[in-house]
């Protein structure tokens, strides 16, 4: 695959994987980028997960055929991008790899590699030329390791932006919901925590002319990019991307999703075009994760569990805590057959998040979703679609 005339894409994409970092689940496989800059001198950006070694040095020596590769660049040392490290230097041993002090700490702690005249550590605004190629590098700490470099080629205005604009699945197969959708989810299970370093980012971004952006997972983005940046800014700033309400919930007896779906024929009936009615329990964790952040209100309902809140629904709440949940609306509907609590223990988990607004219409089940609890619900219904 061309990049432009110089640049050739050379990764690979796994089939064999269930789950990416042991707990997304990746129906569609992923995709390990890496790419080859050819010029008077050779730089290989980044190598692959271990598997497909093989394949790998293949693709790149389609390419290059005997020619001898001068850069390794690394920029990020997670082991799917950085564990065919050791098979490149046993092919390539007169190479040289360049990447940040802290990733070849990484680097000797992973792999044993650790021989400083084989290093050229690179910081921001350093460069580094391979002839008509001039490449600049970015510093993007805990984008979303703290040792990750970012590569900018002045000549082709290619950014090599590491994991950044990534997304899950291989690119030998076509996602039928688009890049959005599982870069929305790959960006919020994995990246979202580190919002204001984004942030940080994309500032720098923005004074680069980019016309192409080659990430380490996913497609390669070219044309209009304005789209991917505009949605980059949304994410990071944990800003709403879509008009609608998510009801979340979980249920031991279906009393409690009774509730829920009937809050959610409610908020319909009340003009909400968008609703998004989640069962916690039976849906994929990352992706409720996903639209509890591209949306900008949020109903969770749950049972009142051992004086607390229901383990799935405790859990979905800490996932979105922990990834820097803020800017949004919440209310709550609690159920319990003689001491309701949960109401009051789902609003603690959020006490340290910013900028939450809570509905003033809570509503309370006594087991059973009767009369009086309908006309709650349809209280908090209109509340939402004022």
């Amino acid at each position: 695959m061309f990049i432009s005339d110089d640049i050739h894409y050379i990764g690979v994409n796994d089939h064999q994987i269930d789950l990416f970092e042991g707990q997304f689940e990746v129906p569609l496989g992923m995709a390990y980028n890496s790419y080859v800059i050819l010029d008077e001198k050779i730089a290989v950006v980044d190598s692959v997960e271990h598997g497909f070694t093989e394949e790998w040095l293949g693709n790149l020596k389609k390419v290059i055929g005997e020619r001898a590769v001068d850069y390794l660049i690394v920029q990020h040392m997670e082991p799917d991008h950085s564990s065919s490290i050791l098979g490149f230097l046993q092919a390539y041993p007169t190479v040289k790899i360049v990447s940040s002090d802290k990733a070849f700490k990484m680097m000797a702690n992973f792999y044993g590699v650790s021989d400083v005249s084989k290093q050229i550590a690179v910081k921001e605004g350093d460069s580094l030329s391979l002839g008509k190629h001039t490449l600049k590098f970015i510093a993007a700490p805990m984008v979303h390791w703290p040792e990750v470099i970012m590569t900018y080629d002045e000549c082709d205005k290619v950014l090599f932006s590491a994991d950044a604009f990534g997304k899950f699945g291989a690119n030998d197969v076509e996602d039928p919901e688009g890049w959005a959708c599982e870069a929305r989810r790959y960006y919020f299970g994995i990246v979202g925590k580190y919002g204001v370093q984004v942030q940080n980012l994309l500032k720098k971004a923005s004074a680069l002319e980019i016309k192409t952006i080659c990430s380490l997972h996913g497609p390669v983005l070219s044309g209009d990019l304005s789209y991917y940046l505009d949605v980059y800014r949304t994410w990071s700033s944990y800003g709403v991307e879509s008009e609608g309400i998510v009801v979340a919930y979980t249920s031991v007896y279906g009393n409690t999703a009774t509730a829920a779906e009937y809050l959610a024929d409610q908020l319909r009936e009340n003009g909400c075009k968008k609703v998004v009615l989640i069962d916690l329990i039976r849906e994929d964790l990352h992706e409720s994760v996903e639209d509890a952040f591209r949306y900008g209100t949020m109903v969770l309902a749950t049972t009142t569990y051992n004086n607390d809140v229901f383990p799935r629904m405790k859990q979905f709440i800490e996932h979105l805590t922990e990834r820097g949940y803020q800017k949004r609306k919440l209310a709550f509907i609690e159920n319990g057959s003689w001491a309701p609590t949960a109401a009051k223990g789902m609003k603690s988990l959020f006490e340290n998040c910013k900028e939450i607004t809570y509905a003033e219409n809570n509503v309370t089940i006594l087991s059973a979703l009767k009369e009086d609890g309908k006309a709650k619900l349809e209280s908090l219904a209109k509340e939402l679609t004022a």
